[in-house]
């Protein structure tokens, strides 16, 4: 269905600075974010929230790999790597009735944002988004006043197979009737970076220089000032 194929091989790693002037959104027609460590800073509250299952059963607080794994992967697979086996039924039993407004203390919008988003609506550039969470995006996003930005939103529990499955990127272009190399998309971990690649997308790391992308992005208030000197116009 979808015969680009976007060369990853040819990728290499463009740090985005107040000196880039070349066209970076030549062709780009929509612009898809994954969530948790791009549009919000939540990794302190990813590491309370699932330190709490450890906490309830017993376990000492997630170590540094842990932490990292379960900051990019779904509920699901974090929960299996969080408990013992036989303790999956109960840790279910847990989520199922914790209150995730708890949590949003701890998430903090990233610096910038919104000024990017709006920049990029009044550029007539789509916005979506590809996420691992499955059912708390909604929250996020009425939290933080940023649901009227995204369509359509994909999570985990929206696809049959989540990141780095292309399923949900597939969807999003299905949506808007593009092709891959009319999108970006915009992640922090490996398992973007993957899930771009499947897809055949291209792909921009946020605040991540291990990823292989085509460009580094070291905050979003230099990228709204790339936008701006580039395409002239404010936003």
């Amino acid at each position: 269905m979808y015969p680009y194929k976007f060369n990853f091989e040819e990728v290499f790693l463009i740090y985005l600075n107040n000196l880039i002037t070349q066209d970076l959104l030549g062709g780009v027609q929509g612009v898809i974010f994954d969530c948790d460590g791009v549009l919000i800073d939540s990794l302190d509250a990813n590491t309370w929230y699932y330190n709490t299952f450890r906490e309830h059963f017993g376990l000492p607080p997630m170590d540094d790999e842990l932490r990292d794994y379960t900051h990019a992967h779904t509920i699901g697979e974090s929960i299996k790597r969080l408990v013992p086996p036989e303790k999956l039924e109960e840790a279910w039993a847990y989520r199922d009735q914790f209150d995730y407004c708890r949590v949003l203390p701890y998430v903090l919008l990233e610096s910038g944002l919104r000024e990017v988003l709006g920049w990029l609506r009044s550029a007539g550039l789509r916005m979506a988004i590809n996420t691992s969470r499955t059912d708390t995006l909604d929250l996020i996003l009425d939290h933080f006043d940023l649901a009227e930005f995204f369509y359509p939103t994909i999570t985990s529990y929206k696809v049959s197979h989540p990141k780095p499955h292309p399923e949900g990127m597939h969807a999003i272009l299905e949506a808007w009737r593009m092709r891959p190399d009319d999108v970006v998309y915009i992640g922090d971990t490996s398992v973007d970076e993957r899930s771009a690649e499947a897809a055949g997308v291209r792909f921009w790391s946020f605040k991540n220089v291990y990823l292989k992308a085509e460009l580094m992005i070291p905050d979003f208030w230099t990228l709204l000032a790339y936008f701006r000197r580039t395409y002239g116009f404010s936003g």
